[in-house]
């Protein structure tokens, strides 16, 4: 049996929050942005309904970047680009993989691909250009 949620502003706003960004927020970022508009918003809130809307697939997380998990709404299959030195997260559109990895995934597992993550790791291109820039990673 599917459970009914109630409305919730603040529930639509986090939602909204990290559909309208492309940095592949964390929760704490989330929360910042928020705050002012919902004032008695916890970070509790924040986490619990990211959990949810990770659960029901509308976002996924991307793991662990600079101590934070982060968080993406774009679903399909691509790859980011993770910088080590400022912990930006870019998407990587053009860099997906060939049908043939996934299929030669499958055969090698005995298993059934459902989707991918694939993230490169390195210094963006900002990093790269201020080149007294500390590796943190």
């Amino acid at each position: 049996m599917e459970r009914v949620r109630k409305h919730s502003r603040k529930r639509d706003a986090i939602l909204d929050c990290i559909r309208q960004t492309k940095c592949h927020p964390s929760a704490e970022w989330v929360y910042q942005q928020l705050k002012p508009e919902f004032p008695d918003l916890s970070l509790g809130t924040v986490y619990r309904n990211i959990a949810m809307f990770k659960e029901e697939g509308v976002i996924q997380s991307i793991g662990v970047v600079n101590g934070l998990e982060r968080y993406d709404c774009h679903n399909a299959p691509h790859t980011h680009f993770v910088c080590t030195c400022c912990g930006s997260v870019q998407d990587l559109e053009a860099a997906i993989l060939p049908p043939q990895a996934m299929e030669d995934a499958e055969r090698v597992s005995g298993g059934t691909v459902a989707g991918y993550q694939l993230q490169f790791f390195g210094r963006c291109a900002k990093c790269r250009a201020n080149k007294h820039g500390e590796n943190i990673s």
